[in-house]
This record gives structure tokens, sequence and C-alpha cells, in this order.
């Protein structure tokens, strides 16, 4: 199995503990920034399009395997794969976003709680309402 950078997150978060849970739960915006030779994939983006952007979680522990959700002392012990916990075996993440801006390269989009310099792996289409 082989995954590939298509490109990197830019964004003012830069803290895990600090970070937001959830996209939606205060996520500043923040560009996505791909690399050269996946330029032909970005053509047919347009703004205010909702996309799911999938990101390797490089900073997640790679051996949990149960958590408390929302790291909440008073919530019981959960297996990971039941929670949105970034720590897990194989650490992606999976965000929806809505495209802002498009400049070359660059997608500014709101809602994306991932760390600056999170590689990106994937972007799809959002399908149905949000």
């Amino acid at each position: 199995m082989e995954l590939v950078e298509i490109g990197r997150v830019e964004s003012p978060l830069t803290d895990r503990a600090a970070a937001p849970k959830q996209g939606d739960e205060g996520a500043p915006e923040a560009w996505l920034q791909f690399h050269q030779p996946y330029a032909e994939g970005l053509r047919d983006i347009i703004e205010w399009q909702d996309m799911l952007v999938i990101t390797w979680l490089d900073r997640a522990v790679r051996d949990v395997l149960s958590t408390r959700p929302r790291d909440d002392p008073d919530r019981p012990e959960t297996g990971v794969f039941s929670t949105r916990s970034p720590d897990r075996p194989n650490p992606l993440g999976l965000h929806r976003v809505t495209v802002l801006e498009i400049d070359g390269l660059r997608l500014r989009v709101s809602g994306l709680e991932a760390l600056d310099g999170t590689p990106i792996v994937d972007v799809k289409p959002s399908l149905g309402e949000r």
C-alpha cells in the first residue's frame, strides 16, 4: 500500500491541544497548497463547492486502539474505530470544507481543523446537503 502526498495544509493551527476537535467548532480559514504535479486534478474545482479533504495525521499516535471521546476523562473508554480520534493505526483525517478562494495551486477553505503542515492525500467533492 502506498499513499502519495499531493499537498500540505497551511493553517494558523500549530498546537494540537489548542486546535478545535471538529471543523465546525471554530476552525480558522486555511489554505490547501497542492504540489505542481497534481495541478490538472484541481481543474474543475469551483468556489463555494463543498469538498472532502483526506489528510495523513502525521502527528498521531498509531498504536492506540481505545480512547476517551473528546479526551473527556468523564466519558467511558471507547474503541477508537467508533470515534473521530486522530490517534489510530492508520491516521487518516476526513474534513468537510468549503472552498472560499482558488489561487493557482492553492485553495482557501473554511472548516479545516488540521494542523499546519499536515499532508494532504486526496480531495473529493462532497455529496449531499451540508
